[in-house]
């Protein structure tokens, strides 16, 4: 019968570990932590590399340089004009931005703005 090696510390990254109850404690720096805060604290960080899934109001996945065309009309603050249905938004390019709005995109006749992947749907 084989025994698994004990996993290292995750402060001092040490080899010498022990269980104790529930926990694991390292003997160089007395750190304590449990088996399961250490694997949600890998998946939580395994998830922070993973890219970022952006998709449509069809549920398509986009891109960066894709062409999409918007679903609905759209109000612009500060222009008497709204970005009607079916306009078409060339080479959009995908960000992590604060708040909702995940496409950046220059739109004919309005210029640079942020769209929402909710409102346009892959061409």
């Amino acid at each position: 019968m084989t025994e698994t090696p004990a996993p290292s510390c995750p402060e001092c990254s040490s080899e010498h570990t022990y269980e104790l109850g529930g926990l694991t404690v390292c003997s160089m720096c007395a750190f304590e932590w449990s088996a399961e805060a250490a694997a949600e604290a890998a998946a939580e960080e395994g998830d922070a590399d993973a890219p970022r899934v952006v998709k449509d109001s069809a549920g398509n996945v986009l891109a960066d340089g894709d062409t999409v065309v918007v679903v609905k009309d759209l109000k612009v603050k500060g222009s008497p004009t709204s970005i009607k249905i079916g306009t078409k938004v060339r080479n959009i390019r995908l960000v992590d931005g604060a708040g909702d709005h995940d496409i950046d995109c220059k739109v004919d006749g309005f210029g640079a703005m942020q769209l929402k992947s909710s409102v346009v749907k892959k061409a």
